[in-house]
């Protein structure tokens, strides 16, 4: 009997994919303050919402492929390949930018005068030690990434304690009165929807193992509810730590920077407290790319893909997983990460934010298809038994997938315009071209006709 994936297990997961330490830099990097304000706006605006329709969706249809199987069930077949195309594809532009920030994080700490050919080395390495994990299955994916979730929480529980013993002693590097938590301007505020909204993607992730789940009716909704609170909490520690810390965060290295001066709270200790902290957190990075590659094999599982060619349905003799994905995958991610390094800028954070950025677009457009597949849901499949509905019946469901998509179409709009008003035309080619390319090939791979069976 195939062994179930507890509450426990379900929420620690769930954290684990939510809760990004990579990234978490990227709002107070730009927004300084008002980065505390606009992570309250956007659980309230966003977080809440999404968490309440993918609670619905996840409850009343636990098969294996979370959202790419929402998609196809609401809207059909095309739509559906397209979304589990861009959320794979999604993924191995991400992975990228995940381990280049692995690699400075641990050089820092331990080979400070490497170049950046051996961090290059570093990053593509660790791309394919999530390939070979990834390989070897579910269970051991998520028995990681739920060890995972209570160093992340630690970690940021420490950012919080440890800020605020640094603010009592030596000060703040920044000032948190009324007037400096307020945000400037809507631009402003537009501008920091994608970067936050980001952050708090995924709870649909314990989606595309819906099947593997304990009594997923009851599971999915308190798992979110639960999930989400712890989420927000610890970002908020997280971005008042870096606050107290640092005047001016990049949105690479900002993490690093500001745990290293919030360490100095111990003293001589300072150096060893800091290398333990940032191996630990180097490991939550791994855990973290476990999780998403674990749900975006499954969801372009889900859409037919595998079998619609030859190399994408080779499985794993000894494993059963989707081998040839998990090896497109980690090949997808060294071409990108090797070409950022090769022809865009030598600095770290701008490697860093220009890979990110892009995933960024690509991450986020499939989110519209689930948002409106929350409500084609509910007119199209009423007879579905629903244990969990998003309260005030299909006025709730059209108002929270209202308020997503509104803050998903301007962050995906400020991705672009940031980037041509910033004039780094690198950075909006590669937005442009690359974008238009992933729908193409998702475009071909809906036209391929399905594999025969062997």
């Amino acid at each position: 009997m195939e062994k179930k994936v507890s509450f426990v297990k379900c929420v620690l997961f769930t954290i684990c994919s939510v809760l990004v330490l990579d990234s978490l830099a990227a709002a107070p990097a730009r927004f300084g303050t008002p980065s505390l304000t606009m992570w309250v706006v956007m659980a309230v605006l966003f977080f809440m919402p999404y968490g309440l329709l993918s609670a619905e969706l996840g409850s009343s249809y636990p098969n294996d492929g979370g959202i790419t199987s929402w998609v196809t069930r609401a809207f059909g077949e095309h739509l559906g390949v397209q979304t589990g195309w861009f959320y794979w594809i999604n993924v191995a532009f991400w992975m990228p930018a995940v381990f280049v920030t692995f690699a400075w994080w641990l050089s820092y700490s331990f080979f400070p005068a490497a170049p950046p050919l051996v961090m290059a080395g570093i990053a593509v390495a660790m791309c394919w030690v999530i390939v070979g994990i990834g390989i070897r299955g579910v269970e051991l994916s998520v028995t990681v990434t739920a060890i995972a979730s209570y160093a992340k929480m630690a970690i940021l529980l420490l950012f919080g304690v440890l800020g605020a013993v640094y603010f009592v002693r030596y000060g703040s590097a920044h000032s948190f009165r009324a007037q400096d938590l307020m945000i400037g301007s809507l631009g402003n505020l537009s501008s920091g929807v994608a970067v936050i909204a980001y952050n708090l993607l995924g709870f649909e992730l314990i989606g595309s193992i819906g099947s593997k789940i304990e009594n997923p009716g009851k599971t999915v909704p308190r798992m979110t509810i639960l999930a989400g609170v712890v989420i927000t909490f610890l970002y908020l520690l997280g971005t008042f730590g870096m606050l107290v810390a640092l005047r001016d965060i990049d949105e690479m290295d900002g993490f690093y920077n500001a745990l290293a001066v919030l360490c100095s709270v111990f003293g001589p200790a300072q150096k060893p407290v800091l290398d333990v902290l940032v191996v630990i957190s180097c490991l939550t990075l791994v855990s973290n790319m476990l999780s998403w590659t674990l749900g975006a094999n499954e969801s372009l599982i889900a859409a037919d893909l595998d079998r619609r060619s030859r190399f994408l349905g080779k499985r794993s003799a000894k494993y059963g997983t989707a081998r040839n994905l998990y090896l497109l995958m980690g090949l997808l991610s060294t071409v990108l990460l090797l070409l950022n390094f090769a022809f865009g800028s030598s600095d770290a954070n701008a490697v860093f934010w220009d890979v990110l950025s892009f995933s960024f677009v690509i991450f986020l457009i499939p989110y519209l298809f689930l948002f409106a597949s929350a409500v084609r849901l509910r007119y199209k499949d009423p007879q579905t038994p629903r244990v969990y509905r998003v309260p005030g019946g299909n006025f709730g469901v059209w108002l929270c997938a209202g308020l997503c998509t509104l803050c998903v179409l301007t962050g995906i709009f400020f991705l672009f315009f940031d980037d041509a008003r910033s004039g780094n035309y690198f950075a909006l080619g590669v937005k442009i071209v690359g974008t238009l390319l992933c729908v193409l090939t998702g475009e071909w791979l809906y036209r391929e006709k399905p594999a025969k069976a062997e």
